[in-house]
């Protein structure tokens, strides 16, 4: 199953459909400006039998080039028929709509990223009649963006910054930085990001810290997804107090438990003794006591370390 964290890091692309021309610079790659991009159809469905999609098509339009086709693939790990795959986009894309397609390929860690980048050939022996060579971003090539304000200044090169840093070491600075952005900018330009980076980390131990950074410095966002994110924070929130209540209720049982058992056996429980089961918050401790108090001559023989 698609996880939302790969549906972020290619339809970012739709959504900003000039991103790409941000992320070519920050690459170092001499593409022309575009004049004009348009979401193309994403179906590349040969027959009825096979079902091939690419995750993001677009076409963008050049001043200087002419247009292009760019295919936007998230990759979340290394899949050796992933090649072949790409081989037949591209094959596919330059067959159908006579332009020349570039594959972008976005992933979350540095080996996926590796492995993706490498040039494959397809042909026979020294002669190859295609190579699939995809542009890579990845935690390797994609800057770590730290300062608020490089952050409100582009905001969907962020965005995907983010999410491609999700797993790193920095990701908790970097999503403290995204916070601080999201403060200086409107609830219709905040609110996609803020979504898309949710979406973007996934399961990842970050997405927890974006949770609780949106909670705190943006309480203000109200989006649906949000909301349910809010409701589930504030759910888990009430189940761990009810454990704790649960569990002090327990050992509070088990310490009467421990005091009506002495009581029962007509031995002395001074105050200090008494204050000290009351006290004791460990269940394990109590069940001990409680088994001595059964066969205990006096609460000091209670309380002795076996």
């Amino acid at each position: 199953m698609v996880s939302s964290s790969h549906e972020a890091m290619h339809r970012i692309f739709q959504d900003h459909p000039t991103l790409f021309s941000r992320v070519s610079e920050t690459l170092g790659l001499p593409f022309p400006s575009p004049t004009a991009v348009t979401a193309l159809p994403n179906d590349v469905t040969e027959t009825k039998a096979v079902d091939r999609r690419i995750d993001t098509l677009l076409r963008i339009d050049t001043e200087s080039h002419g247009p292009f086709l760019l295919a936007v693939e998230a990759q979340k790990k290394k899949d050796p028929e992933k090649s072949a795959s790409w081989g037949y986009y591209l094959a596919y894309l330059r067959s159908k709509y006579r332009l020349p397609p570039l594959l972008l390929v976005i992933c979350q860690d540095r080996a996926t990223a590796e492995w993706a980048a490498r040039p494959d050939p397809i042909g026979f022996c020294s002669w190859p009649s295609l190579t699939v060579r995809p542009l890579v971003v990845g935690p390797g090539n994609m800057p770590v963006i730290s300062d608020p304000a490089e952050a409100v200044d582009d905001l969907a090169l962020a965005t995907l910054s983010t999410i491609v840093h999700g797993a790193s070491p920095d990701i908790e600075g970097i999503l403290k930085t995204m916070s601080t952005a999201l403060r200086a900018v409107p609830d219709d330009v905040r609110n996609p990001v803020v979504e898309f980076i949710f979406q973007g980390l996934d399961k990842l131990p970050a997405a927890d810290i974006w949770r609780k950074l949106v909670v705190v410095d943006l309480s203000f966002y109200k989006s649906s997804f949000f909301q349910e994110v809010r409701a589930e924070a504030k759910a888990e929130a009430k189940a761990e107090v009810r454990a704790e209540v649960r569990a002090e209720a327990t050992t509070a049982r088990a310490a009467e438990d421990v005091l009506a058992v002495l009581d029962m056996r007509g031995l002395d429980v001074p105050e200090e003794a008494r204050a000290r089961i009351t006290g004791c918050d460990d269940p394990d401790v109590l069940r001990g006591w409680l088994r001595r108090a059964v066969v205990a001559t006096s609460v000091d023989d209670v309380f002795r370390t076996e």
